[in-house]
């Protein structure tokens, strides 16, 4: 099983140098909008890079900021834990510089197909959009290369998906269209720029 973390911090820090890097970010900027106001409340993530419709706020740098924002501990919680215990393998595949570029385009990718097909007046933050395209990643995998994962972790990204996917319609307030997005651009990105890596 790929999906059980095994290191210790330190280990952690050195073999996931970018990925630790996206955790502290995220932390940090929770931290930045706690101190200045309520991550909650939609003034307070607009001022610091939500994704939305609104007028006056319609500035590019927001599809990459948004996936550094949560609206509550909750959020900021459940995608960090996702992002650590997921997103290390891919690191370990790709590389650091390469799994980085994956990553936040990815998450890029994602945001613009959410913002294409979202009505009026919505506003967006969130990593899931990044943690959705992981999964497109090793949902690749597990169709075209499926010697490269165990039966455990394929398994486990098929329910993770399922669940994930009638969740994101059921449960209000989620962004289903970022995480359809996140998913479609992880399963294409990672086809044209992962797969040769177990292809060799």
């Amino acid at each position: 099983m790929i999906f059980v973390r095994y290191e210790s911090l330190k280990q952690y820090l050195r073999l996931y140098p970018v990925n630790s890097a996206i955790i502290a970010a995220n932390l940090v900027m929770f931290i930045i909008m706690l101190l200045n106001g309520d991550p909650t409340r939609n003034d307070t993530l607009l001022k610091y890079g939500a994704l939305t419709s609104l007028p006056g706020y319609d500035q590019n740098w927001r599809f990459v900021t948004a996936l550094f924002l949560h609206a509550g501990l909750a959020h900021l919680a459940m995608n960090l834990f996702a992002i650590f215990v997921f997103a290390a393998p891919l690191e370990r595949l790709f590389g650091h510089a390469k799994y980085a570029f994956f990553y936040l385009i990815s998450g890029v990718l994602g945001n613009v197909f959410a913002a294409a097909f979202s009505g009026p007046e919505w506003i967006a933050v969130g990593a899931s959009t990044s943690i959705y395209a992981l999964y497109g990643a090793y949902f690749f995998i597990a169709i075209f290369q499926r010697y490269a994962l165990d039966q455990g972790s394929r398994s486990t990204i098929i329910g993770i998906l399922v669940i994930g996917l009638v969740m994101s319609f059921i449960i209000p307030g989620i962004g289903y269209l970022a995480h359809i997005g996140g998913l479609l651009a992880g399963f294409v990105l990672y086809g044209l720029m992962g797969s040769r890596f177990l292809n060799r």
